[in-house]
């Protein structure tokens, strides 16, 4: 982070890598599946199992039996598709792609999670899977924060809407103060909350 402070459950933390934030509890889904996300060389097993390796390696010696029935559990759960855990992650359409990556996620077992985007790419059947997805996520206690350029997503999915227009936060909008015409606005820069909801 350039500034600011990050509290995970009321409290202050500092993290410096990727490994640190999954320890505390914090994940991010990047935008970017095929960039920052999936290895495309690799199966779906290995894909899910990536950020947890260490559930299933100790006393020495790899559990591939716990690992499979896991990723298996957790996969039946969140109805991804897929011939076998052995297929290659690449030849997976991209709804059950992304649902492999936030099953990569849960099974890290997150306080909060950040979504890049999460729906982008995929089709209108599969959206609406990870949109059930998420809401199961949040019943269970966990927290969603959802990055997002949709806002028929974000006035749908949202309990809160930040608003940001060149890099600063312009707007925050409870679920009764949601419309697409005032999302805009701060959007735009049009409306400023920062300055008390001042027009310009």
């Amino acid at each position: 982070k350039d500034s600011g402070t990050v509290k995970i459950n009321g409290t202050q933390v500092n993290i410096k890598s990727p490994g640190e934030a999954i320890s505390r509890g914090l994940i991010m889904l990047s935008e970017d599946r095929k960039e920052y996300g999936i290895v495309p060389v690799r199966s779906v097993m290995e894909n899910a199992s990536l950020a947890s390796l260490k559930r299933y390696f100790y006393g020495g010696r790899s559990h591939k039996s716990k690992e499979r029935k896991e990723v298996s559990e957790i996969f039946r759960k969140m109805n991804v598709k897929t011939p076998s855990l052995d297929t290659l992650i690449s030849s997976l359409s991209g709804g059950n792609a992304q649902k492999v990556l936030l099953a990569r996620w849960m099974l890290c077992e997150p306080d909060v999670m950040i979504l890049d985007e999460p729906t982008r790419g995929i089709d209108v059947g599969a959206k609406f899977e990870i949109y059930k997805l998420m809401t199961d996520i949040v019943k269970e206690g966990k927290t969603i924060i959802m990055v997002s350029s949709e806002l028929p997503e974000l006035i749908g999915m949202c309990d809160r809407i930040y608003i940001m227009c060149q890099g600063r936060i312009t707007g925050c909008l409870n679920k009764n103060e949601f419309s697409q015409e005032r999302i805009m606005m701060h959007a735009t820069g049009l409306i400023d909350g920062a300055k008390k909801g001042e027009e310009k």
